[in-house]
């Protein structure tokens, strides 16, 4: 039987054949490490994430922070506070519009980022090392290429399933 799968868990098997499995493995692992290492500079991985976007790119809205980094609007309101509760960011009113937020990093939160950051980075090397420089970077182009349309064209509209919703009640 040529197209029968070969045993489950092995290499050829269908599971590891799987992109959403792959993807889910990698993420599993890359959250336990990582998680560790924020963890060590006063943050979550969301933290981490929402911090890096507001440096990297400060958002017009709230909503449009949360957009940026796929997070329901209600849970980045908590990610916020345990930001703002740790002296990373700081919240101040719009001049433009005083229900509005503007979402600051801190000295302290610049800081923590940098150092977090290149924790991460010595988390990545090491789960790349077997890889030739070219396979990694020709990984990055391809991971940064399929967060961009092709998703959006597989999502079809529907919501995020996956994105960080907020916590039942």
């Amino acid at each position: 039987m040529a197209n029968a799968p070969a045993p489950e868990g092995s290499p050829g098997s269908w599971l590891h054949q799987d992109l959403h499995w792959l993807f889910a493995r990698l993420k599993q692992g890359l959250a336990t490490a990582e998680s560790a290492a924020v963890r060590e500079h006063g943050m979550t991985l969301w933290g981490y994430t929402v911090l890096m976007a507001i440096v990297e790119a400060p958002a017009s809205s709230q909503l449009a922070l949360a957009q940026a980094v796929s997070v329901d609007k209600s849970k980045l309101v908590l990610i916020l506070d345990e930001l703002e509760s740790a002296g990373l960011v700081r919240r101040r009113p719009d001049p433009a519009d005083r229900r509005a937020r503007i979402i600051e990093v801190t000295t302290e939160g610049s800081h923590a980022l940098k150092a977090a950051r290149a924790a991460i980075e010595a988390i990545e090397d090491r789960l790349l090392a077997d890889l030739a420089p070219s396979a990694r970077n020709s990984l990055q182009s391809a991971l940064q290429h399929l967060v961009g349309e092709p998703i959006a064209r597989v999502e079809d509209g529907r919501p995020h399933e996956t994105a960080c919703a907020p916590d039942p009640a």
